[in-house]
């Protein structure tokens, strides 16, 4: 009776939730004060442009409560599993910092779905509009936009929730092509390659259709490109590294974007601004004063604490990262600042409450793994990992000079995404898993086995669709 009363609920809210024309006073970045528009309210060219901005609200994870941007979400779990973020006042039990899964079930669940059902919403709206009413090629352009929104969340959801490394798995997506009613709530999951193929199809879509030039919190063809390859990376069938390193190479010869000459006044000085930025999520008007913001999170701790651990601070030893990566060390917890974002006793500044979604040094580094995947030049691998060592302020490359193996190399790559990438978009953790599990267990000792890879679905998602199928192997339903 209790989860049926729970599924009443749920299906009562989405349906009112989806049928409100939804008034947002501020602002994401430069889009109109309506923000929040579902699919209803669109009528036409105007209209369909507020609602992409609402798809794109749910992707910067605006909180209605006090309108600030909370896309840290995708910064510090996969920092603390890879083990270079720990919860400055100690772990627990079922603490990620050891590996524990559980108490991270719905850490992206509702964040993914969120996204996708504003996509859905939109899509279907333009779609059932009179012919002409929205022009061709805007309504193209839109979608476009829409359907990297929605392909990045179901990448989420198929890294974090789906067995992505096994290509014939069918522990895949829950793939919803349309909005959420009380009617077809109930869905079972898709085969991971079903999920691959639903992603990848959205991309293709975005490259060929969205703009080529936009705002740096606004999707691009370049950033389809870079999620691609991501994708692609992860997927590793038969030409897809090849197509990384195609894709790597058209984001970098567009010209558009460039290496910071030090990689630090990113973060520091330039924020968004930044030649190298591709995709950036602005933060909201006044959040720098927010007394609870993501940089005081960071420096010196507000409602939470988020800090280097001594693998980090061990992984950056005679790094010039680490003077403005790694603070001060703190003996009660045994832990340090992460200063990546903010100095200590800096305040938060836009810069330091601008988050990094995607940047051309991740372009160069999946270049370059893919490079060494599919067997290609050690020495064209090598320069790339030495040119993005260079901008990060590296002089010594004895060490990467004397690797002449691709199970090194790769291992190397890894360290260098992880002292680049660290809390940004999650890369450090998924590159770590792309290494042979041996490799993975030997850096994370309580990563055993690889259904630790992946979290397990939400309870909630089994009392609320009995058509869902089985739980992630390794982990029980108990409703």
């Amino acid at each position: 009776m209790k989860n049926k009363i729970k599924f009443i609920y749920k299906s009562l809210f989405l349906a009112c939730f989806f049928q409100l024309f939804v008034f947002c006073e501020s602002q994401l970045g430069a889009l109109p004060e309506n923000a929040k528009v579902d699919g209803n309210t669109v009528l036409d060219e105007a209209t369909a442009k507020i609602a992409l901005n609402g798809v794109y609200y749910r992707f910067a994870n605006v909180s209605a409560s006090n309108n600030i941007t909370q896309w840290t979400i995708n910064e510090r779990l996969p920092a603390q599993l890879s083990g270079y973020m720990v919860y400055g006042y100690g772990v627990g039990a079922g603490a990620p910092e050891d590996n524990q899964m559980l108490s991270s079930s719905s850490t992206y669940w509702q964040y993914s779905y969120g996204i996708i059902n504003a996509a859905n919403s939109l899509i279907g709206a333009m779609n059932g509009l009179p012919e002409g009413r929205i022009p061709q090629k805007v309504h193209e352009t839109i979608e476009a936009e829409t359907r990297f929104l929605r392909a990045y969340g179901n990448y989420k959801l198929l890294s974090y929730y789906s067995q992505w490394f096994d290509y014939d798995s069918q522990f895949g997506v829950l793939l919803r092509d349309e909005a959420v009613t009380t009617g077809n709530i109930a869905k079972s999951r898709s085969t991971v390659k079903e999920s691959y193929e639903a992603i990848l199809n959205d991309l293709d879509f975005a490259i060929e259709h969205a703009p080529k030039e936009n705002s740096k919190y606004y999707a691009t063809s370049a950033a389809a490109k870079v999620l691609k390859a991501r994708v692609l990376i992860s997927r590793g069938q038969l030409g897809d590294y090849q197509e990384v390193i195609s894709l790597s190479d058209e984001v970098i010869a567009q010209g558009e974007y460039r290496l910071e000459p030090l990689a630090k006044d990113i973060f520091r000085i330039l924020g968004e601004e930044s030649d190298e930025v591709i995709l950036s999520i602005t933060p909201q008007p006044n959040q720098p004063d927010y007394a609870y913001s993501r940089t005081r999170q960071f420096y010196p701790g507000a409602s939470s604490l988020y800090c280097a651990t001594e693998g980090l601070n061990n992984l950056l030893e005679g790094d010039p990262r680490q003077d403005w990566m790694v603070g001060s060390f703190r003996p009660d917890y045994a832990n340090f600042f992460f200063t990546k974002y903010i100095a200590e006793g800096n305040n938060p500044s836009v810069v330091s409450e601008t988050f990094f979604a995607m940047r051309l040094t991740e372009v160069y580094l999946l270049k370059a793994e893919a490079i060494l995947r599919n067997k290609g030049s050690i020495d064209e691998a090598k320069a790339i990992l030495k040119k993005i060592g260079e901008h990060n302020g590296l002089q010594d490359f004895s060490k990467l000079e004397s690797l002449d193996d691709y199970q090194e190399l790769l291992l190397y790559n890894y360290h260098e995404v992880s002292k680049c990438l660290v809390a940004e978009d999650g890369q450090e953790w998924l590159t770590l898993l792309r290494l042979p599990l041996s490799t993975v267990s030997q850096l994370r000792p309580k990563l055993t086995e690889i259904n630790q890879y992946i979290l397990p679905i939400p309870n909630g998602e089994f009392a609320d669709n009995p058509e869902f199928g089985e739980q992630n192997p390794g982990y029980n339903i108990d409703l």
